[in-house]
């Protein structure tokens, strides 16, 4: 975010990020759901939890497509701004606001605090 390309798998908030700005200004690796849960299956994924092994020969290949990407200023330029201009979604205070009301149940207050430095007034 703030203009830092992302480099990751299609999962947890990479998916969201991925809808605000588009696959297209992502580097995007990795095993689908389908083929996770098909591996699964089979077994092979035992004692490699995050899939290391699985996605490592595509992480490579993304690699490969940063440097790329990056050789190319006014495309990576482009990708920047774009990562810039869609991300208020993930502002920190969105989030928090959100989770005050959400789950918290709380609204913002209006409530002046004084400095660290001064007692509180307790009127």
């Amino acid at each position: 975010l703030n203009g830092a390309l992302t480099i990751g798998t299609m999962d947890g908030a990479n998916v969201e990020m991925c809808e605000e700005m588009g696959r297209e200004n992502m580097f995007v690796f990795g095993l689908t759901v389908d083929q996770i849960t098909e591996l699964h299956k089979t077994g092979l994924a035992y004692d490699d939890r995050f899939l290391l092994c699985a996605d490592y020969a595509d992480y490579i290949r993304v690699q490969g497509e940063v440097e790329a990407v990056y050789k190319d200023e006014q495309k990576w330029a482009k990708m920047m701004l774009m990562n810039i201009a869609s991300s208020g979604k993930f502002s920190s205070d969105r989030t928090i606001r959100e989770y005050a009301r959400d789950i918290w149940g709380v609204e913002p207050s209006n409530l002046k605090l004084p400095p660290p430095f001064e007692p509180v007034d307790k009127k």
